[in-house]
């Protein structure tokens, strides 16, 4: 993935498809449609997963609220999204093993009435997993609990119902989707803006007008069809494309904390059940943090980033407390984000919390702009199959999709055993390469290996993570990195557990990026100022303690 040259090819090159969106839907119709054969090319105005797809709770799963919700209303539509969620879950797991694993989950009961409850509900979950192989729900005695989760509130556990979903690191995944589609031929570039489209004689797309977002040069790509895959920004292209459209989007913002792993000191996760605007709550172990979330309120500033808020902090920490021997202390909080779920509206729904994350491809009659709305990560490949079908229908060439056993980039023949053999090959400690594994799966030994061409980039970018100084690099060379906060945010995830850590190393990550695409002094002093100023300012907004000195 070189951005240089695929830019250049995006103006000289005639594609059957372009996608605009470089998130989860987006980067698995680019897959999809390279492997059936059409030449593609795939854009973003951000980085990949630069939104919602590197904001989600790093969840693969069916749903268990949906699954509440469609028994407790006779909702057959919330029925039939946590059928879809568990029939790909086993998919997204085994397609990119180095980023996906299995995750278990406790939901703690006060009475031997809740917990009855709950066994009936996860084993009727358990049930709609057909084909897969994790194992099922269990109800577990008060000691059983506290010997995987010892940090629970000992007064009032009765016991807890423990089942299994997935987790996956969501950013790395996405990327993992486009550097498979750009293997399979596949033109992708971050930072490409969409400013306008050129119609044929009957009113169809023919040509998707850009801008690089780097260079500001403009961009003609041609296409004979055109996928809309921007998520909750997706009303803004479909009248883009056609002005007289009405909306159909109803973003819902949900945020995250991040707290110290010892908060929950266990590898299992958690499911809160009780929640004080009727939501399902999750804490999550993740890159060596407790994460909190989520919320659900309606947001319209789509203009603006999503930040963590000071009410929002506090009733996420208000919520978690209550099933903890100790309460969640304010000042613990180490990081926080935000995200927008890109909801289909409906008339009757009174909040975004009521509206089924289900997904639908919608062809524009007058225009020919294909939009591929709402879905949730679980369901992505789902979601492009049905996007990519819908285009054969209209091109008339019926093709096989083959992404349901689809290995993606870097998990052919991977297994976690491979840190052992990258440890004592390159020198690195143990927790080190473990890293390696599970971020770059067979990769990983390339980026050990530019640690060895340059034994000072071994060292850790900082003392309490894992990530070395040769990943920045090899992102910049492999995966377009072109800013620090690509690399803190998403190659890597420290963004998201330490805000005071990204402070402490924004110059030394800025160096090396700058040193690899030949910033002037003036620039990279821009960037990295630019960077602290942003993450001051989340740190800000949620009225969190800022460094004493960085």
């Amino acid at each position: 993935m070189n951005r240089k040259s695929a830019v250049s090819l995006l103006k000289s090159e005639q594609f059957d498809l372009c996608i605009i969106g470089g998130g989860a839907s987006g980067t698995g119709c680019a897959l999809d449609a390279a492997l059936r054969g059409y030449k593609v090319a795939l854009i973003d105005q951000e980085d990949f997963a630069g939104q919602t797809s590197s904001r989600s709770t790093k969840l693969i799963h069916g749903g268990v609220r949906y699954l509440d919700q469609a028994f407790k209303k006779l909702d057959l539509g919330q029925l039939k999204q946590v059928r879809h969620g568990l029939q790909e879950r086993h998919i997204v797991l085994s397609n990119a093993p180095h980023l996906a694993r299995p995750l278990p989950l406790l939901t703690p009961v006060n009475s031997w009435l809740e917990g009855l409850y709950f066994t009936i509900g996860l084993r009727l979950y358990d049930q709609f997993a057909v084909n897969d192989s994790l194992p099922k729900s269990k109800w577990l005695n008060k000691k059983e609990v506290l010997q995987k989760m010892p940090t629970l509130n000992k007064r009032k556990l009765h016991s807890a119902v423990q089942y299994y979903d997935g987790q996956l690191d969501d950013a790395r995944y996405c990327l993992a989707l486009a550097q498979s589609a750009a293997d399979a031929g596949a033109v992708a570039a971050n930072y490409v803006q969409v400013q306008a489209f050129q119609k044929d004689l009957d009113g169809k797309l023919q040509q998707v007008v850009a801008r690089d977002m780097l260079t500001e040069e403009d961009i003609v790509i041609h296409a004979a069809k055109v996928i809309n895959c921007t998520g909750p920004f997706a009303d803004s292209i479909r009248q883009m494309a056609n002005p007289s459209l009405a909306k159909r989007l109803r973003p819902s913002k949900g945020v995250h904390i991040s707290l110290p792993a010892a908060v929950l000191n266990s590898s299992c996760a958690m499911l809160i059940p009780k929640t004080s605007d009727g939501r399902v709550v999750f804490a999550i172990p993740f890159e060596g943090v407790t994460m909190l979330g989520t919320t659900d309120t309606e947001y319209t500033h789509l203009d603006q980033e999503p930040l963590l808020t000071e009410s929002e902090k506090k009733y996420l920490a208000d919520t978690l407390s209550p099933y903890l021997e100790k309460p969640v202390s304010l000042a613990d909080i180490q990081a926080g984000f935000g995200g927008l779920r890109p909801l289909l509206s409906a008339q009757e729904a009174k909040s975004t919390k009521t509206l089924v994350r289900d997904h639908e491809v919608e062809v524009d009659s007058d225009s020919g702009l294909v939009s591929l709305l709402g879905g949730k990560w679980t369901t992505y490949r789902l979601m492009a199959k049905d996007a990519i079908d819908e285009v054969d229908r209209q091109l008339g060439h019926p093709r096989a999709c083959t992404t349901e056993r689809h290995i993606l980039k870097g998990g052919n023949g991977y297994s976690y055993e491979i840190w052992e053999d990258i440890s004592t090959n390159y020198g690195l400690e143990p927790s080190v390469a473990q890293h390696l594994a599970q971020k770059y799966g067979m990769l990983g030994p390339e980026v050990a290996q530019l640690a060895v061409s340059r034994p000072e980039w071994k060292e850790r970018i900082h003392p309490e993570y894992p990530f070395i100084l040769a990943e920045i690099p090899y992102c910049v060379r492999h995966e377009m990195v072109v800013n620090i906060r690509d690399y803190l945010a998403r190659r890597t995830r420290l963004e998201l557990l330490d805000w005071n850590a990204c402070l402490q190393v924004a110059s030394q990550v800025g160096q090396l990026i700058g040193e690899e695409l030949d910033w002037s002094p003036a620039l990279l002093t821009r960037n990295v100022d630019s960077y602290r100023e942003l993450i001051k300012g989340f740190i800000k907004e949620a009225g969190l303690a800022g460094p004493s000195e960085i």
